[in-house]
């Protein structure tokens, strides 16, 4: 008998598997109310640039200032401790800390002009994954059913993957509005329905590299069989029924039925085997949870998934919410492990040819202050931060708007988080004016204040 946590084979489905993944959370299957938006997206002509997305979430707001958008003759109380370095595109300078993506420069565009109204993190997050303004300004706000459904929640149900894979994937977080705190708002499905919601691989295991995949995990002594029987057995139980149950009897026996397609599929299972990757690979990710989670990404495009999130963060205040020891905390902790692993990803994807195809995006929720202080660090702040975006279509070697010269407003072309939302949902061909009903069949649209950046693609 294999022990559950080292199967490599089929999965078995337990009663306890199906609710850890919310029964059918795993899955992105549209209800009635949304199949109506499936035909404004047919009918819209939009035609996608990208097949997949990689959304690389700097949780905790980086420093821009510090990263892509230096202003080296700023005072000191605001100067970066870090020196601009030229890029393999003329013109272009990002920080010393970042040589490897300097190198890659000719494959993203830096949009430096972004920005919103939203200044504590909860918001701040809602707003960037789903280009909704919150209604609250600060405090704890924890996910809730009511919510904007996010990016991932809208692209799995509007482009479904052809290969039987999750739709939408978010490792290896769901990242606390703090330590002990509620999940953040913005990366669920919302009012779309639990259906919607990512599959969650979390980091845990042995090592700090290592997943925890519980619901791809068989029960102890759960064999290929048994798990069989028991689909058959659900299949029967949802013939039993009248009338007036019939639609939901049938709805639920095709979420279930393909719940259970999903826990047996080879190709499910295989995009999750790390271990068929060479050791130099592996290595050059890098061997902490965050790269592997690069690679991770890489392996779920190459198997269909539409969307993975990687937020970079187990809970807001741990990793870029650098209030003190910014610098310190940048160069020695955060921004080597990045600058690897987004480096090798963008290689790898051109490499495989699957960066024409797959956009990447890499942001945060807010940047932080021009004045450094008295703890060395910056503090948060929503009015002006940066965002890449490599592949998908879009213009590589570029930059977009410009802030001014203390980095603290856009100075030309402003871009709110609600654009940059709306040139994602653009780019994997859904448009972002697009009228989506809730399950009490309210017409809700897509981006009400977005519009995507038709400048940024090629």
């Amino acid at each position: 008998m294999i022990p559950p946590a080292t199967c490599p084979g089929p999965v078995g489905l337990t009663r306890r598997n199906m609710l850890q993944i919310g029964s059918i959370g795993a899955l992105n299957l549209a209800l009635p109310q949304v199949l109506a938006a499936n035909d404004h997206l047919s009918q819209s002509g939009l035609s996608p640039k990208a097949d997949s997305c990689i959304l690389v979430f700097l949780n905790g707001g980086p420093s821009h200032l510090d990263m892509w958008d230096m202003k080296p003759d700023l005072p000191n109380e605001m100067r970066s401790e870090f020196q601009p370095i030229a890029t393999t595109v003329p013109g272009i300078q990002v920080c010393e800390h970042l040589p490897r993506l300097a190198r890659q420069m000719s494959k993203f565009a830096l949009v430096r002009s972004v920005y919103h109204d939203q200044v504590a993190h909860a918001p701040a997050v809602y707003t960037a994954m789903t280009g909704i303004r919150s209604n609250i300004r600060a405090g704890i706000m924890g996910a809730k059913a009511t919510d904007h459904p996010a990016v991932g929640s809208v692209v799995g149900s509007f482009r479904p993957p052809k290969s039987q894979v999750m739709p939408y994937v978010m490792l290896p977080y769901l990242t606390a509005e703090g330590a002990g705190g509620p999940p953040q708002p913005g990366f669920l499905g919302g009012w779309l329905g639990k259906t919607n919601d990512p599959f969650l691989v979390l980091q845990g295991g042995p090592r700090p590299d290592s997943f925890n995949l519980p619901a791809l995990t068989p029960g102890f002594g759960m064999t290929s069989n048994r798990f069989h029987d028991r689909k058959d057995l659900l299949s029967g139980l949802n013939q039993i029924g009248n009338a007036s149950r019939a639609g939901l009897t049938q709805e639920m026996g095709t979420l279930q039925a393909r719940a259970c397609d999903l826990l047996t599929s080879s190709t499910a299972q295989r995009a999750f085997q790390l271990d068929q990757e060479s050791d130099r690979v592996r290595d050059a990710y890098g061997r902490n949870i965050y790269g592997q989670s690069m690679l991770l990404a890489r392996r779920l495009v190459e198997a269909g998934t539409r969307l993975t999130c990687i937020s970079w963060a187990p809970d807001a205040n741990a990793t870029w919410d650098t209030h003190g020891g910014n610098f310190a905390t940048l160069k020695n902790r955060l921004l080597p492990p990045f600058d690897a692993s987004i480096s090798c990803l963008l290689d790898d994807l051109a490499d495989r040819s699957l960066l024409e195809r797959t956009l990447v995006v890499v942001m945060g929720e807010i940047g932080r202050t021009p004045k450094i202080n008295g703890g060395a660090g910056r503090d948060h702040w929503e009015f002006c931060y940066t965002v890449l975006m490599a592949g998908g279509g879009i213009k590589g070697g570029t930059t977009y708007g410009a802030s001014d010269r203390r980095g603290a407003y856009p100075k030309t072309s402003p871009v709110t988080a609600s654009d940059i939302i709306a040139t994602i949902y653009h780019g994997l061909g859904i448009p972002a004016d697009m009228e989506i009903r809730d399950r009490l069949d309210r017409p809700l649209l897509l981006v009400p204040e977005g519009t995507p950046i038709r400048e940024l693609y090629a």
